[in-house]
């Protein structure tokens, strides 16, 4: 079951969000601004996080920094009502500058729960090959080398006592 943390200081938000994605089988957890939010990081894991972009105590894109400095394999989907405003004046490019500090996608609220799950989808689509080749290089720095492997074996044979495990 994927875990999701969803952060933002709207409790009607998050409460919308927490209640769509339960019925599709996530477990999530919310967090009701950023230093709730970067304390549910230190305490679990997560497979995506929800960060909206403003809340009180950090400013403008310092929670997507944050966020993904933290934890930087878990895709991010950065959301808010007012960094992406309509394209109708030309605006700043926020949602570039939200990924260059980390997001993996933008959405602008409000927003349908089909495309928060659309977008949800193609995150951890993507992630999951990075998090298979995290695991492959973890398993790779744990196993012993071939050739300890080879001199743990002779010890044994030998009668020895293998001291490395």
């Amino acid at each position: 079951m994927r875990r999701i943390l969803v952060v933002d200081d709207d409790p009607h938000i998050c409460l919308a969000i927490r209640a769509w994605l339960k019925r599709y089988g996530f477990r999530v957890s919310i967090a009701d601004g950023g230093a709730t939010g970067l304390a549910a990081l230190d305490n679990g894991t997560f497979d995506l996080m929800i960060v909206d972009i403003f809340m009180p105590n950090m400013r403008g894109f310092e929670s997507i920094r944050r966020f993904h400095e933290r934890a930087p394999t878990v895709p991010l989907i950065a959301i808010s009502g007012s960094a992406f405003p309509a394209l109708d004046p030309p605006s700043p490019a926020f949602p570039g500058m939200a990924v260059k500090l980390g997001a993996t996608r933008c959405l602008r609220k409000p927003f349908k729960p089909t495309t928060l799950l659309g977008v949800m989808d193609e995150c951890l689509s993507e992630a999951q090959p990075h998090r298979n080749y995290i695991a492959t290089l973890a398993a790779i720095a744990g196993a012993p080398s071939e050739r300890e492997g080879r001199m743990n074996s002779l010890n044994t044979s030998r009668g020895e006592k293998n001291l490395a495990g």
